[in-house]
């Protein structure tokens, strides 16, 4: 249990929290099962703050999520990376200049509007979570018109004419494969505003920080393809992936910064780490009336062991 995945050496996982707001329960479950997994292969576990976004990161917050860690005893093995740093925006600029280097990459000039129209007029619009699949307007030139971001192509070849199909297994929920051609379509890497898109960020932060697991949220899983492809195309290793199930508020609904989660509440740190544990299907029956956040943690990695073996 000692070696990653693919029997690639030592196991480095991460938890990768946007700070858009405070950690809420379903961003400590989050964290929980990575710091898990990582501790369960005897490997490395990183804090990476990924304010690439950076409109949407309010100032502060980042310190206070890399506090509520702390209070829980998650502390990673090195110091965080910040995506918005200089020295990571250079590598995300250089993986892009590769890409358009290999002909991957291509500027385009539609603004949502345009993507809406030019799918109308080819009988209907496509969407996917909210995004418009964009229909490759921009693909043979920008005929006089400005850039305004730069895309993927979403195509097996150069010359589009075949889909991309990927494939790939997932710890939890088994095979997984996905049209990427038709399903996402040419996606963006760099914006319109000029912040570089979370697909090539995490592509990028993963490969340089030699990440071999990424264990992440369920509504993440629609992601993958699109970083397996960038992986590919960049020459970097494919980590394992497992997706954890999402904590669900009352309405039924995801619960996340966006509709509305409440700040984890902490003033109990063990009952908060009793409570994540259990939603990752963890029963620490084991524990004293009084265990301690150490003797909790020391819990859940024993029952996380006994998951991966079972």
């Amino acid at each position: 249990m000692s070696e990653a995945a693919g029997g690639a050496g030592r196991y480095r996982g991460r938890f990768a929290p946007s700070p858009t707001g405070p950690l809420h329960e379903g961003s400590l479950v989050a964290a929980l099962a990575s710091w898990l997994d990582a501790r369960a292969y005897g490997g490395d576990w990183l804090v990476r703050i990924e304010d690439v976004d950076r409109p949407r990161c309010p100032a502060g917050m980042d310190a206070l999520i890399l506090s509520q860690l702390s209070q829980v005893g998650l502390m990673p093995d090195e110091p965080p990376v910040w995506q918005s740093a200089p020295a990571q925006e250079a590598r995300y600029r250089h993986a892009l200049e590769t890409l358009v280097t290999q002909r991957w990459a291509y500027p385009c000039a539609c603004s949502r509007k345009d993507i809406a129209q030019a799918l109308a007029a080819l009988g209907g619009s496509r969407e996917r979570h909210g995004e418009l699949v964009y229909p490759g307007t921009c693909r043979g030139g920008l005929h006089g018109r400005e850039a305004r971001a730069w895309r993927l192509l979403s195509t097996a070849g150069l010359d589009g004419a075949q889909d991309l199909l990927l494939s790939w297994e997932d710890r939890r929920l088994g095979t997984q494969t996905q049209n990427l051609t038709r399903e996402v379509g040419d996606f963006v890497l760099l914006r319109a505003d000029g912040l570089w898109a979370y697909q090539l960020a995490v592509v990028v932060d993963d490969g340089w920080q030699g990440i071999t697991d990424v264990v992440r949220g369920e509504d993440l899983t629609d992601n993958t393809p699109r970083q397996i492809r960038l992986q590919q195309l960049l020459g970097l290793p494919r980590p394992r992936y497992l997706h954890t199930p999402l904590v669900m508020g009352e309405n039924g609904e995801k619960l996340s910064k966006q509709n509305g989660a409440q700040a984890l509440d902490l003033s109990d740190p063990v009952n908060a780490l009793k409570r994540a544990a259990a939603r990752l299907g963890l029963w620490l029956d084991d524990l004293a009336p009084q265990a301690s956040i150490a003797d909790v943690l020391a819990s859940a990695v024993k029952a996380w062991r006994t998951q991966l073996v079972a």
